[in-house]
């Protein structure tokens, strides 16, 4: 077992000893301004191809399932080995912490090219399966293009991303994910517009920006990072704990994007409008997830940390502090949804169709934007205690299980308004399992301190 350098030894009593609250909010803030400007660049994506038309803004919403699924590949062996790495940290085995990065690390390279691959060979046959309309396919398949070209270095972000913040460095990883968005935002009307590209245009600003980013990234971390990624660290054995806890996080997302997918699908008989209503709350809802994942991800690393460390009492206490502060945030953003939910819809889209729609699913989805609070942060702390089954079972009901259903049987009873109200119900739904779940986890943790601790005096009589 390797030592750690002084650095390393100084971040290390940094998560273990600092006071809990100024210590989750110090890495949250980092992740919230990260995911808000990722959040940002969303919306701005969705303002500039909204005024190409509504089947633009349609097509966009088609090709954004298949991106996230795509990605998801890198999201899954990130958390993954980033999870494991911090717990590594914490009981200060580095030669673990760098054979997990290192393995996730080219085994998303491998696995995201092949995809990438097969997507671009089948491009309008997986608009079609996406459920895009005749008039659409042709927008889609050309946006999707370059977007596709540039996967596999967006998917290796996803290794980058959380191996700095489950290492404390939350403010290199802001940097890295924020550069790219915030040069996209400038770069995409200068390709849509004035280059005259339009949807093309805006596929190859996001190519470009997700390129920069990836070597923004790896720049950063081979500079900053302690847990060093090289090809000699890899080990095939790492692979099955990676892919155990990386799992959820995979599910959760390939869940949200099939039902993203669904959600074009089903929303496609009521029109254009629809699809692009749907399209356009979609990226709201995402700045509260923003905000929501920001807080999570300052605790993660905390709760890896001081798991691996022993220190259950600061995991529990900090668990605390995270989730009452994202709830009373929630709170007051679900608020302001309710009543302006209108005026949000109106920056991206002047059609009146699109604003009814918009407005009436925006106003639903707050109305359970609480909720899922609990929901989230409990997939999160759930993953770093190495609870994968339940994270992932609890993860799937919000996202999939109970969401798919819904979408594909409440249109049938109740048109449009089943599309509208599936999400509140999947998460109440979600949240009601979430709860008990929760307290057997921090019931499970509970006995694991009490023969921790017995282990430790039996030890220290041992010795006596």
């Amino acid at each position: 077992m390797k030592k750690v350098n002084a650095r390393g030894g100084d971040k290390y009593e940094k998560m273990i000893g600092s006071p809990l609250a100024k210590l989750i909010y110090s890495l949250a803030g980092p992740a919230v301004v990260a995911n808000i400007i990722t959040v940002i660049y969303n919306l701005v994506d969705t303002f500039y191809v909204g005024h190409l038309s509504a089947a633009a803004a349609a097509a966009s919403g088609i090709v954004m399932p298949l991106m996230v699924g795509v990605k998801s590949v890198g999201m899954m062996l990130g958390m993954g080995g980033a999870n494991k790495m911090s717990v590594a940290l914490g009981k200060k085995d580095k030669n673990l912490a760098q054979s997990l990065v290192a393995t996730a690390f080219y085994i998303t390279f491998i696995i995201s090219v092949i995809l990438a691959v097969i997507c671009i060979i089948f491009r309008h046959w997986v608009c079609r399966v996406l459920g895009a309309p005749s008039s659409v396919v042709p927008l889609a398949s050309i946006y999707m293009l370059p977007l596709l070209i540039a996967a596999p270095f967006n998917c290796l972000t996803y290794i980058f991303n959380p191996a700095l913040r489950f290492q404390g460095m939350a403010k290199e990883s802001m940097i890295g994910i924020s550069f790219g968005a915030i040069l996209n935002i400038f770069l995409e009307p200068l390709f849509i517009f004035t280059m005259h590209l339009g949807m093309l245009g805006a596929g190859i600003a996001t190519a470009i920006c997700q390129g920069i980013s990836f070597l923004l990234l790896a720049f950063l971390y081979h500079f900053r990072g302690q847990v060093k990624i090289k090809l000699r660290f890899f080990e095939i054995r790492q692979l099955r704990p990676i892919f155990s806890t990386g799992m959820p996080t995979f599910f959760r997302n390939i869940m949200r994007a099939i039902g993203m997918d669904i959600l074009d699908v089903v929303s496609a008989p009521f029109g254009v409008p629809a699809v692009a209503a749907m399209t356009i709350v979609n990226r709201i809802v995402t700045f509260s997830n923003s905000l929501r994942g920001g807080l999570g991800q300052g605790y993660q690393p905390v709760c890896g940390f001081n798991y691996g460390a022993g220190k259950f009492d600061r995991v529990r206490k900090g668990y605390r502090i995270t989730v009452w502060s994202t709830a009373g945030i929630l709170a007051v953003i679900s608020t302001f949804q309710l009543i302006f939910a209108p005026y949000f819809i109106l920056i991206f889209q002047t059609n009146p169709e699109v604003i009814r729609i918009g407005a009436e699913a925006l106003r639903w989805q707050s109305a359970t934007l609480v909720l899922t609070t609990w929901i989230v942060l409990f997939n999160m702390v759930s993953q770093t205690l190495d609870h994968p089954v339940l994270s992932t079972v609890i993860g799937s009901l919000r996202r999939g299980v109970v969401l798919i259903p819904l979408l594909l049987i409440l249109p049938h009873f109740l048109s449009m308004l089943g599309v509208e109200i599936a999400q509140p119900l999947a998460d109440l739904v979600a949240f009601a399992f979430a709860l008990p779940c929760q307290a057997y986890v921090f019931k499970s943790l509970k006995k694991e301190e009490i023969a921790l601790n017995s282990k430790s005096e039996e030890g220290s009589v041992c010795n006596a």
